[in-house]
């Protein structure tokens, strides 16, 4: 039980840092309202605003945190990180100026690039051949974390629009503590890595990660895959709106749904796929997957259906941590912090590059003046975008992979 306890800590980090993004999101248009004085439009600016700024901060410091992990271990950058994460909450809760609300998304977007110390983390303490699925059970946090922190942030958002930054912060601070008690440290004088800024700033790491052998292609089809996925978050509510005439209270449903399955697929289905076919198959598998269920959304028209296909569509979850795997195997034990936040940088990227990518298209094929009336024409794109990804993914050299 003593030797769960870390991989728990590492686990319940993760869920709150994705819980962290849902459990404020209800409550960000009335909160943004009352401190800038203006209307819905202009909070949906802000909003923008922020969510940009977060994420951008996330590909900056990504490979810092990761390096930073590399040289002076796991548990003080992740202890520190969430007494910030602490800090941060309770100056939004607070905050009753627009410009303490960007600092707070600002800082927000650092201390979550700790992603990537948890995963180097998680790295650390697995063998080769059990990396992969390790990599689907942070996965599945991260799913647990999408689903309760909506949910939870609409409920305490009831009490007022503070509310839900005050319970993200004692949920925080009361991780702290149990990481303080539980957490050892894995980052040992024999993989111990001195800190470099050309290699901790994204495109210094990127570089030195994309010149290993295979490491490169696989970089492209993670990024390729994470663009082509956030196709889900980026337009579904507008999508199942025009194409099915959904409310909001079925989307939040359907996202309920495609999170648990997410959740069952990263957590407890990739053991079985990856015992079965090896971390490469699982890729091409998942890949295919992903391209029947793009497909299917992009010509469906019956709602009901594409609820039943919610957890289909799930099922192509499998490619992000079997390239992890992939990729973890790729470097040597003193750079696995570096990776991660290379990793957490260009999830970051897409995550800047997805929503303007797929609204445009969207708001292209449904406007009046569209050549083609196409709700579904994201879908469509990511279809390429994942047709792209398994061309690289094919063409890679051979390395040592399962």
């Amino acid at each position: 039980m003593t030797k769960s306890l870390p991989t728990v800590f590492i686990l319940i980090t993760v869920a709150i840092n994705s819980m962290g993004i849902g459990l404020i999101m209800p409550v960000m248009p009335d909160l943004i309202g009352e401190v800038t004085g203006g209307n819905l439009a202009n909070a949906a600016i802000w909003g923008g605003i922020l969510a940009t700024s977060f994420a951008v901060m996330q590909f900056l410091f990504g490979p810092v945190v990761g390096n930073l992990s590399d040289r002076f271990g796991r548990r003080p950058v992740l202890l520190v990180a969430l007494c910030v994460m602490v800090l941060d909450y309770l100056v939004m809760a607070l905050a009753g100026v627009i410009w303490l609300l960007l600092l707070g998304r600002i800082i927000g977007g650092i201390t979550a690039a700790t992603q990537s110390t948890a995963n180097a983390y998680m790295a650390d303490i697995s063998r080769p051949e059990s990396k992969a699925t390790n990599f689907g059970l942070i996965s599945a946090a991260f799913g647990v974390g999408f689903i309760i922190g909506p949910l939870l942030g609409g409920v305490m958002g009831e009490l007022g629009t503070r509310a839900p930054f005050f319970t993200a912060a004692v949920l925080a601070a009361t991780n702290l503590a149990f990481g303080y008690f539980v957490l050892p440290e894995t980052v040992t004088d024999r993989i111990r890595r001195r800190f470099e800024w050309r290699r901790a700033n994204p495109l210094g790491a990127l570089r030195q990660i994309g010149s290993l052998p295979g490491a490169g292609r696989l970089l492209t089809l993670f990024f390729l895959y994470q663009v082509a996925f956030y196709a889900y978050p980026s337009i579904w509510a507008y999508f199942t709106r025009e194409r099915f005439g959904w409310e909001s209270g079925m989307v939040g449903l359907s996202l309920t749904v495609f999170g648990m399955a997410m959740t069952l697929t990263q957590g407890w289905l990739i053991r079985m796929v990856l015992a079965r076919w090896g971390e490469a198959r699982t890729v091409i598998y998942g890949l295919g997957f992903s391209l029947l269920s793009f497909f299917l959304l992009s010509v469906i028209t019956n709602g009901t259906v594409a609820l039943l296909l919610t957890p289909i569509s799930a099922l192509g979850a499998v490619v992000s941590p079997a390239l992890q795997g992939m990729m973890s195997r790729t470097v040597p034990d003193d750079a696995q912090g570096e990776l991660q936040g290379v990793l957490t940088s260009t999830a970051a990227v897409s995550m800047i590059v997805a929503p303007l990518l797929m609204t445009q298209t969207f708001a292209f094929f449904t406007a009046e003046t569209a050549p083609v009336y196409l709700p579904g024409a994201p879908f469509m794109l990511s279809m390429l975008l994942i047709v792209a990804g398994a061309l690289v993914f094919i063409s890679r050299p051979r390395v040592a992979t399962t």
